[in-house]
């Protein structure tokens, strides 16, 4: 009995502690209900910039004016701030100036008096925006010239993918469209095999259709059994999709996800000290492969190849181009792997960017030489196809366009490049359609 009153004043203790913890909760609670409302009630705040151009394109020497829109709220600013900074394409950039909003509406002012894009970044707290216009973009030239022995280079590489032999495995699948089979195809390879879905028409006859090479984009992924509906196109075709490693395909993304953190996780800069070590030289060999196994099969026209891709694909198909004479075309979007000397030229380069800076801003010596054999400006000089169709975004800064145009510049053939002002490293809808149009007129040519 003497117990029972030090029971009741404990339980009287927690029975006021559980009281306060719950209060505690509850005003902490409200106080993040509080902020969440505040949050809420702050005006969203958007940023649009153009120039004073549809087409964004000027002289060397004349002023462009970026305009940039400021909304809150789907409303026009009535007056406040933005920040604007212009750069040449991302490199040089300028002060950063401050510029004042009124009736939704700030204006800045620039010009380049050289080839190449002018580049405006806007900011406001978390809202940004960009625009670019383009000043002479076709006057521009390789930042380097070819290296002497470029030719000797990659013939020497061939001469070794020439000693093994094509053998291929193929191996049915489920078809991507009707009337098409479908196959894995691993075709033995220097290295790493080529790896790839073939769609072929049923039936098809001896030397009756054009082929169609599609090449991947960066990262680690499998080939798109997809692209095989390209085999139902325009009365038939080969249509091959390789992916970009010559990995198996049709795997669980785990184990592609464990390739790209593990053995492929920066593959970019593999060897970029040495021309012989660096890893674009077995990709580019792969397509050489792959070519040489779509020219094999027997259904094959003889005259008509098509090399399709974007970014990386679009890097691939310029080495193509300029590495076999097969080649009659190529769509190339977005392309990758142009201008990598850039920087002797005070221009920005593209992705890969295989080309390191030292800790005095230097370009990396070995690596600048090694780049110049995997270059998109280098393989235009010796492209011989019939013809190109490419694709560039004014605001890409993956692969700005100032790299794209010394590329697309250094075609020789009939080209023709479609230009979205106000897009970045994607392929719009339009950009799309051009690519494809592209290859279906030339298949229709080529037919004649």
């Amino acid at each position: 009995m003497a117990d029972r009153p030090q029971m009741r004043i404990d339980s009287s203790r927690a029975l006021s502690q559980f009281y306060f913890h719950m209060i505690t909760k509850i005003f902490a609670s409200a106080l993040v209900l509080a902020a969440t409302s505040l949050l809420a009630q702050t005006p969203a705040l958007t940023l649009k910039a153009a120039t004073d151009r549809p087409d964004a394109l000027y002289k060397a020497g004349e002023t462009v004016t970026f305009t940039i829109e400021v909304t809150q709220d789907g409303k026009p600013m009535a007056d406040g701030k933005v920040t604007g900074t212009l750069s040449k394409d991302g490199v040089q950039p300028q002060p950063p100036q401050s510029l004042n909003v009124l009736n939704g509406k700030a204006t800045i002012i620039g010009k380049l008096d050289e080839p190449g894009f002018l580049l405006l970044r806007a900011s406001s707290g978390k809202a940004s925006a960009m625009a670019a216009a383009g000043y002479d973009p076709l006057q521009l030239k390789p930042s380097m010239p070819v290296p002497e022995d470029f030719d000797a280079f990659w013939s020497a590489q061939k001469a070794e993918l020439a000693k093994v032999p094509v053998k291929s495995t193929l191996t049915p699948v489920a078809s991507a469209a009707k009337n098409v089979d479908a196959f894995d195809v691993q075709v033995d390879c220097l290295g790493k095999p080529v790896s790839g879905y073939l769609g072929r028409p049923k039936n098809a006859k001896p030397k009756s259709l054009p082929a169609i090479l599609h090449v991947h984009g960066a990262g680690v992924r499998s080939a798109n059994v997809g692209s095989t509906f390209w085999a139902a196109n325009e009365g038939g075709m080969l249509s091959l999709d390789i992916n970009a490693h010559g990995i198996p395909n049709g795997q669980p993304k785990a184990f592609y996800d464990a390739l790209a953190t593990g053995e492929l996780k920066d593959y970019r800069n593999a060897g970029n000290q040495d021309r012989e070590q660096c890893y674009f030289k077995g990709m580019f060999l792969r397509l050489i492969r792959a070519i040489d196994f779509l020219t094999a099969q027997p259904e094959w026209d003889g005259k008509t190849l098509i090399v399709y891709g974007s970014s990386q694909g679009g890097f691939q198909a310029f080495a193509a181009a300029g590495l076999d004479e097969r080649v009659t075309f190529i769509c190339a979007g977005v392309p990758a792997g142009c201008d990598h000397t850039g920087s002797q030229a005070n221009r920005i380069s593209g992705w890969p960017k295989i080309v390191p800076n030292d800790a005095e801003g230097k370009p990396d010596a070995a690596a600048l030489q090694t780049a110049r054999y995997f270059d998109c400006v280098n393989f235009a000089t010796r492209a011989k196809c019939r013809g190109a169709a490419v694709t560039v975004g004014f605001i890409d800064t993956t692969c700005p366009p100032t790299s794209v145009y010394a590329a697309y510049n250094a075609l020789t053939m009939t080209k023709s490049i479609h230009t979205d002002v106000l897009s970045g490293h994607t392929n719009t809808p339009a950009a799309s359609k051009f690519m494809q149009e592209a290859a279906f007129k030339h298949v229709r040519v080529m037919k004649n």
